[in-house]
């Protein structure tokens, strides 16, 4: 199978989708509403929790959900409360705290874990718990670096508690957003200062970092390099995938024909999607040959969409 084509490997299955299952959160104002995506059949199946990124929802990224769902993976996506879907205005108390009621809810479905599987009939006995992953686009990405063992710089400059959870054994960062400080603008660090100053010298879990090579941040006094921190300074890092003339949405990961996507290319979708796939497959000791084969394709292509680097 071409890396770039749109084609499903043959083992394909059907897709079983549920939602809304709901975990109580009484803390968090309302409660957390989850979907789970999962292959009809077999078994063994190890496990994605994708975190959206800003006013998405547990309805969107589906190029990415469907792929995966039809090709071997269980994935659940928790609605977080900066979605449009739930209309938080920045007057809502819990405005400020989104960052932390994002975290707090990514640990609420690993914690419940057993009560979101059971959503879907015989599903909880299906799967492979030991293999776990979490995945996120953009704020989605800050997110998920939480539980591989990214940390918040303080006021101070010193790092704060590190939150690396031993039940995550590898994750995918698409489009993760960089250093802070004077690397932020003004009007970022005087409104998102407080979460957006990464540490990433304990990200030791194993991860693949996506980054387009035209995405230009407005939240960042740097260029599209600003994306790649998070592999350059995780040790954790196992491999980029640059995608050349990639922007924000990395060519429409977050839905089918969007119409806010400003670099559509289901080629690049192709690409992130299977790239994605492969590697967490090997990172989760399921075969040791897709990720290689997707470096090697890509690496011969004669007009590459892409590149990836490893580490």
């Amino acid at each position: 199978m071409p890396l770039t084509s749109t084609a499903l490997p043959a083992f394909t299955t059907s897709i079983i989708s549920v939602k809304p299952v709901v975990l109580p959160a009484p803390d968090r104002g309302a409660d957390l509403q989850v979907r789970v995506s999962a292959p009809a059949s077999g078994s063994g199946l190890p496990v994605v929790v994708f975190a959206h990124g800003f006013s998405q929802s547990m309805s969107s990224y589906d190029p990415l959900v469907d792929f995966w769902a039809d090709n071997g993976f269980v994935v659940i996506q928790p609605t977080f409360l900066d979605s449009v879907t739930l209309g938080l205005t920045p007057a809502d108390p819990r405005y400020p705290e989104i960052s932390r009621f994002r975290v707090e809810d990514v640990r609420r479905v690993l914690d419940d874990l057993d009560v979101v599987l059971g959503a879907v009939p015989g599903l909880a006995d299906r799967v492979d718990r030991d293999r776990l992953a979490l995945a996120g686009h953009s704020w989605g990405a800050q997110t998920v670096g939480v539980f591989l063992g990214a940390r918040v710089l303080g006021a101070d400059g010193q790092p704060g508690p590190d939150l690396t959870d031993a039940r995550v054994k590898a994750g995918v960062l698409f489009a993760a957003t960089g250093f802070g400080g004077d690397d932020l603008t003004p009007f970022a660090r005087e409104n998102f200062g407080s979460f957006m100053s990464p540490d990433f010298e304990r990200m030791d879990t194993p991860f693949l970092a996506v980054a387009g090579d035209n995405d230009q941040s407005m939240l960042s006094t740097r260029g599209p390099d600003w994306f790649t921190d998070v592999y350059h300074h995780g040790p954790g890092a196992r491999g980029l995938l640059t995608l050349f003339g990639g922007e924000h949405s990395l060519g429409g990961i977050h839905g089918y024909n969007a119409t806010d996507t400003t670099d559509e290319s289901p080629e690049r979708v192709a690409v992130i999607r299977r790239a994605s796939w492969a590697f967490l497959r090997d990172a989760l000791s399921v075969d040791d040959l897709s990720w290689k084969q997707v470096q090697a394709e890509l690496a011969e292509t004669a007009e590459p969409i892409g590149r990836i680097d490893t580490k």
